[in-house]
């Protein structure tokens, strides 16, 4: 059984909690990693990209000159793709890049964030994150208790205080256990768990 240890706000160790193996002993899998981050920065795209075709370009109605007897290349619109101000064959249109991955992928995926987390003793999990109201300076004296610079925060959402005062400090992302991802996870150098997010993650991933 894979053990936690639980810290206060002051980065003192509380005690220690037992973790499960087939989250935080799980193999790391690199290329579910990958495939997990390709997914959700295709999944980010707005997909807005456009380009205008051979009809859609303005003008061109008009055929520039006769068919034959004039010595030229025969055209049939100034619109052509081949022709300066003409269409764009094969462009860009508006499209949807977003697609799912497999549910079970998904989990695994998360697990080997997770794992690798811990192994690189990049994972703090807390007793509670408390501020007694939101303010920035509350928020970055926590940061400097633990040498916080690039850090992913988990608590619920009901915790407005610590959402407030840690959202405005670059390389600090505070979000709620169902909102975790794996990109999120890598993004960051560090993961901060309170103990009712974790509990919360751990279901998740059941």
């Amino acid at each position: 059984m894979v053990k936690l240890e639980v810290y206060d706000q002051n980065k003192n160790k509380v005690k220690e909690v037992e973790a499960p193996e087939e989250v935080f002993a799980y193999p790391v899998k690199e290329h579910l990693l990958y495939e997990a981050v390709i997914n959700y920065r295709a999944n980010q795209r707005r997909g807005t990209a456009s380009t205008k075709t051979r009809g859609e370009v303005r003008g061109g109605g008009r055929k520039p000159w006769r068919q034959k007897g004039t010595g030229r290349a025969r055209v049939g619109s100034i619109r052509s793709p081949l022709w300066r101000k003409g269409g764009i064959v094969f462009g860009p249109k508006p499209r949807d890049y977003s697609y799912q991955m497999p549910k079970k992928a998904r989990r695994n995926a998360l697990k080997s964030a997770l794992a690798m987390k811990l192994a690189a003793k990049q994972l703090f999990l807390l007793e509670s994150i408390n501020f007694d109201q939101p303010k920035t300076k509350l928020g970055v004296e926590f940061l400097k208790k633990f040498e916080l610079e690039s850090a992913l925060i988990v608590d619920l959402p009901e915790n407005k205080n610590m959402f407030l005062s840690l959202r405005n400090i670059p390389g600090i992302t505070p979000k709620g256990p169902d909102q975790v991802t794996v990109y999120d996870v890598l993004n960051h150098e560090c993961l901060v768990l309170s103990q009712r997010a974790y509990e919360s993650l751990m279901e998740r991933l059941k």
